[in-house]
């Protein structure tokens, strides 16, 4: 018993206590996705589901924008809990929901520039372009609630309450999915039921978030007068903290891009193979992110506290398991690879070319898990810098290889650039990591 203790001890059941919740609580955002492609689905014409996956795309890269508000929060907020700020962490969600409103009404007051955009980059058909617009137009009245929503995740993942995280996703998705057959099989509302759900299911997050922030808030004790929201040295810090968020994910969503694009040079074959063993990496990111956002939870109490001791036993443990994840999973997509292809396609040249690269689909946990881990790691540091600059590096070294593949008309090579930028983005945190390791000696975990 002793020695089973030593290997897996409370400190793992703590560390797994944060991450499954979360893991099962990302399952449920593909399945809503799944869910509105078949409520559409069965609709009579094909035009409504490329309407649909139109208009999310549209929301996607908006939304994505404004991730900031989830991470900086997140981290923020940790270190205030790890310092017994009360004030202090109510700052944090107060100046987050101020920036989630204000952009969320920005948004709803820009529609028109961003749907006529939208609608000239992507060039669908008549009918498909006609649906999308009805889409848009009703679920951009979500914008506020969506953004809003960013915060509460990012407060209560500070607070370490993932049982909250995984209520709440699991009951917005739920509410959303019924809404969506109700509103398209019920009342047939076509693809204005499933923007009408989407806007009724955020608004009802919002409620239920605060519902869940509440016990936290009585427990920290603290007022909201006096907190200080506008203080100028705290939003100068939080702005430059977003700006550098924001500017390493734009590169990373470039890096994908790149990618799809580099891809379509390939033929239509090979660029649809492509898309489908990309879905190994969304699998994967399941578990990665969960120990991700899990040493992003205890690096940044313990960075904000400035224990050295607790700081590096959160690395040590989040990491430790998230490689043993990462190569659990590598086993199972090796393993089970093809059947999962077929799953995903029933195309036959696309099944083969997937197989044929599906080796490097197999192995991006192992290549990934270091880039994940070490995000949450400097996201809880809130050393915003290092990992900004280091993404931007990965993506151009990336950028260079990916365009020698091209040049060398391999996929192969394609596959092999972007297992190299997942490596790149966890090596080159790993060799700064030292740097911000807090040096003030306290007691430890």
């Amino acid at each position: 018993m002793s020695r089973r203790r030593r290997w897996f001890g409370k400190g793992d059941r703590r560390v797994l206590a944060l991450t499954l919740p979360i893991i099962l609580s990302n399952a449920t955002v593909p399945l809503l996705g799944a869910v509105d492609t078949a409520v559409v689905g069965h609709l009579d014409s094909p035009h409504y589901i490329g309407a649909v996956a139109i208009g999310a795309l549209i929301f996607s890269y908006v939304f994505w924008g404004f991730g900031f508000l989830r991470m900086a929060t997140t981290g923020l907020a940790a270190q205030a809990h790890g310092r017994r700020d009360a004030n202090g962490v109510r700052a944090v969600f107060a100046r987050a929901a101020l920036i989630a409103v204000g952009a969320g009404l920005l948004v709803m007051v820009l529609q028109w520039p961003i749907i006529e955009l939208a609608m000239s980059l992507i060039a669908p058909s008549p009918a498909v372009e006609a649906s999308a617009r009805d889409y848009f137009h009703i679920r951009i009245w979500a914008s506020p609630a969506t953004l809003m929503q960013y915060c509460m995740l990012g407060w209560l993942l500070a607070m370490r309450d993932t049982r909250a995280v995984f209520i709440f996703q699991v009951v917005l998705n739920s509410l959303n999915m019924i809404l969506d057959i109700l509103f398209v099989q019920g009342f047939g509302w076509d693809v204005s039921g499933v923007a009408g759900a989407t806007v009724i299911a955020d608004y009802s997050g919002v409620v239920l978030g605060w519902f869940l922030m509440q016990p936290h808030l009585k427990r920290l004790g603290g007022t909201w007068r006096g907190i200080g929201v506008f203080d100028r040295a705290q939003i100068a810090r939080l702005m430059k903290i977003n700006g550098d968020i924001f500017v390493r994910t734009m590169a990373l969503t470039s890096a994908f891009a790149l990618f799809t694009s580099f891809s379509a040079r390939f033929g239509e074959v090979t660029l649809a193979a492509n898309a489908v063993l990309q879905n190994f990496l969304v699998f994967g990111s399941f578990a990665l992110d969960g120990f991700a956002h899990a040493a992003e939870t205890l690096v940044g109490q313990a960075y904000g506290a400035e224990r050295r001791k607790q700081f590096l036993w959160a690395v040590r443990k989040t990491t430790v398991w998230a490689i043993v994840s990462a190569v659990v999973m590598a086993i199972v997509f090796g393993l089970a690879g093809p059947w999962i292809i077929d799953g995903l396609t029933t195309i036959p040249e696309v099944r083969e070319a997937s197989y044929r690269y599906l080796i490097w689909a197999v192995i991006l946990p192992v290549t990934g898990v270091l880039g994940f881990q070490f995000d949450g790691v400097f996201l809880g540091a809130m050393q915003t810098k290092h990992w900004r600059n280091m993404m931007l590096l990965s993506v151009v070294l990336y950028a260079g290889l990916a365009w020698g593949a091209v040049m060398s008309d391999s996929n192969h090579l394609l596959w092999a650039a972007l297992n190299v930028f997942f490596l790149l983005r966890g090596v080159t945190l790993a060799l700064l990591f030292p740097t911000i390791i807090p040096q003030k000696r306290m007691a430890g975990a």
